[in-house]
């Protein structure tokens, strides 16, 4: 399903957030950049700004979701949370630094 965006006179989309977590990390990414290139008008700025704060905010929503689906499957029998120190995989060495 692809998304599409519909873009105003500066080029800042007025969107609903991206379908999944990496695509809102991704957008907001491109807000920064397009923000920090100085090639949009204070109008512009200023929509990008809001755009950027309603991704982030979304971000933050999926994040807690996340969070608390994660300490309810780890839930201890005894009703109390186990928690467990995250060990992330090895990371493989693509050459990428």
């Amino acid at each position: 399903m692809a998304e599409q965006h519909s873009q105003g006179r500066d080029g800042v989309g007025d969107e609903a957030a991206p379908a999944d977590f990496a695509a809102t990390v991704e957008r907001l990414e491109q807000l920064v950049e397009r923000l920090e290139s100085g090639e949009l008008s204070l109008e512009g700025s200023l929509a990008a700004f809001e755009q950027g704060v309603r991704l982030t905010r979304d971000a933050q929503r999926r994040l807690d979701e996340a969070e608390l689906r994660v300490r309810t499957l780890t839930e201890g029998e005894a009703g109390g949370v186990d928690l467990q120190p995250f060990v992330a995989p090895p990371a493989e060495d693509d050459g990428e630094r």
